[in-house]
């Protein structure tokens, strides 16, 4: 099944194939590479960006960890408990000896070197007998106004919380960790609370390490409110921002992380807002590469098929030009034939054709013509000297003179036989007959018959059964009638008992079925073969001319849209099945 392409023109045809076997698979080709690349361009990006942010997010999270730890050796340390919460009502001095002693060194000099994060520690305590100064300091009622002291208060744990708190210039801009100090039972009942004050500037190193432009927040999860941000033009320091009610700039790529490993840190993500330029800039240069190679893969192959092309379509349309011409009767040859490829040649070739056309139409083609309408002449003259001599309606009334004289002796058998074949060789010289009812098959099949039960008298016998619809069916002519002298002839004639040959015709669904039994000497099995195998090829059947000229008139009639099966068995008889496509016999 070409779809068509012989009528499509050579030209359109190459376009066809560049377009379906070059373009379009390297267009493919590009495209995938470009996605495949440029997916892998941005996802390397993304990759680096978050891993910045989680080097970045681990760093402050390790930083607040040493905080975290600071705050447990306060709040584990027994001599610092012990000494703020002793009652010094007697001698202030003695309070001003313990701290000296001990509490100076560890609020002044022993941890803060070795944490960065570390501002400044300062310890809240509700003891009046204090003297108040050197990170020791009270817990005033305007201590008890303060947002981290409230959040102290509530908590019903000793666990540290992180918060944000005032600086001494009134901006809340300090982390915080605050811890209430209760690990040890105090007799005196003295609230104890331990303030580790943040470096801003530590922090602001820690969020300032993302490799890309962007801004980074801290939002705390709960009001999802800006507790930090390293964006200059927003106010969080004075002002409660709600971070999902910031208007981002359009292309802007969002990445949230949170704490959910830690336990202090938990109700904290880390939100950094990176521009999509960040990403698609390195998949832009990566595109504009993949672009300008697929420009190049695509161009070059265009040209060089562009140009072949054109070298025969060309030199191939000139060859048709002058095959028109010589239609025409203008022999005019190919000029100036250089090529030595297959059109080349095709040239060349043309040209001897041409000009051996030409002279044979000039010396040859007129007195050939000449020659063979007398040779014509004289076998048609032979023709109607044989049809006068051997005259069909000489024949008929012959035969039809013999069978009067037979019925006038009273010899009515011999007459009817000679009234069959009468009736066969009328019917079989009617040449122009291709097709015939299959009522006109079956009187040739009774003549026959009859004129073979006249030769083998009680030898063979017969059963012919029809359906009544099957007789307006057309068929090729002798089509029944072949197998059935096959049947009598090759079948039952060589037995000695004689036989039987069924016939039976009908129709089952659309189809017209014809159906032969007899019970002759059968087939051997290599023959059988051999016939088998003449259905479905050209082989020449040898002496089974009959049957040979049924197939082949089936085949050029119906094609593959007749069906013929053949069964036989040596000494059990054949039996011949054939189905037809139905035709009606057309009424006029």
């Amino acid at each position: 099944m070409n779809l068509g392409l012989d009528h499509i023109r050579l030209r359109n045809k190459m376009l066809i194939i560049f377009f379906v076997s070059v373009f379009t698979p390297i267009l493919l080709t590009n495209i995938i590479f470009y996605i495949v690349t440029t997916n892998h361009v941005e996802n390397l990006r993304m990759k680096d960006i978050n891993k910045n942010i989680e080097q970045m997010k681990s760093e402050f999270q390790i930083e607040v960890e040493h905080a975290i730890s600071l705050s447990s050796l306060f709040y584990t340390d027994f001599w610092i408990n012990k000494t703020l919460s002793y009652s010094y009502t007697n001698n202030e001095a003695e309070y001003v000896e313990a701290y000296n002693s001990y509490l100076r060194r560890v609020l002044n000099s022993s941890y803060t070197p070795i944490y960065t994060l570390v501002k400044e520690i300062t310890i809240y305590v509700d003891n009046p007998t204090l003297l108040y100064s050197g990170g020791v300091e009270f817990i005033s009622p305007e201590v008890e106004k303060t947002e981290w002291y409230k959040r102290i208060k509530k908590s019903n744990y000793s666990t540290p919380i992180l918060i944000r708190t005032e600086s001494s210039f009134g901006e809340k801009d300090i982390f915080s960790i605050v811890r209430r100090m209760d690990y040890y039972r105090d007799q005196n009942h003295v609230e104890k609370v331990l303030k580790i004050d943040l470096r801003p500037k530590a922090i602001e190193q820690i969020f300032s390490n993302l490799n890309v432009d962007g801004d980074l927040y801290l939002i705390e999860k709960s009001k999802r409110s800006v507790e930090y941000t390293t964006n200059s033009n927003m106010e969080w320091r004075n002002t409660e921002i709600i971070y999902d009610q910031i208007d981002l700039p359009k292309g802007t790529i969002v990445i949230e992380k949170d704490f959910s490993d830690d336990i202090l840190l938990g109700q904290w993500n880390v939100i950094a807002e990176i521009p999509d330029i960040e990403v698609f800039q390195e998949v832009k240069e990566s595109s504009n590469f993949v672009i300008l190679l697929a420009c190049l893969i695509i161009i070059l192959p265009t040209l060089v098929i562009v140009w072949i092309t054109r070298s025969f379509t060309v030199r191939l349309m000139l060859i048709l030009k002058h095959i028109n011409k010589v239609t025409t009767q203008n022999f005019e040859i190919i000029p100036d034939i250089k090529a030595r490829d297959e059109i080349g040649q095709l040239s060349i070739q043309f040209n001897r054709m041409t000009l051996t056309i030409k002279s044979l139409i000039d010396d040859v083609y007129k007195a050939d013509i000449q020659k063979k309408n007398l040779e014509l002449q004289q076998r048609q003259a032979q023709l109607n000297a044989l049809h006068s001599q051997i005259n069909p309606h000489f024949l008929f009334n012959a035969l039809e003179t013999i069978r009067m004289r037979s019925l006038m002796k009273g010899e009515n058998e011999t007459a009817n036989i000679i009234q069959s074949m009468a009736k066969m060789l009328r019917t079989s010289l009617v040449w122009k007959m291709d097709k015939v009812t299959v009522k006109q098959e079956l009187e040739l099949i009774y003549c026959f018959l009859e004129i073979q039960k006249y030769r083998f008298e009680q030898k063979l016998d017969y059963h012919i059964q029809i359906d009544s619809a099957a007789y307006d069916c057309t068929i090729p002519k002798m089509t029944y009638l072949t197998f059935i002298e096959n049947a009598s002839i090759h079948g039952i004639e060589p037995l000695k008992h004689g036989g039987r040959i069924d016939l039976k015709i009908s129709i089952e669904e659309n189809v017209l079925v014809y159906y032969l039994q007899d019970n002759g000497v059968g087939m051997k099995e290599e023959k059988l073969s051999q016939l088998n195998q003449y259905m479905h090829s050209k082989k020449d059947m040898g002496d089974r001319v009959g049957i040979q000229n049924v197939i082949y008139r089936l085949k050029l009639y119906y094609e593959e849209q007749f069906e013929m099966l053949i069964d036989s068995e040596e000494g059990n008889g054949t039996t011949i099945q054939i189905r037809l496509p139905i035709e009606k016999e057309m009424k006029t």
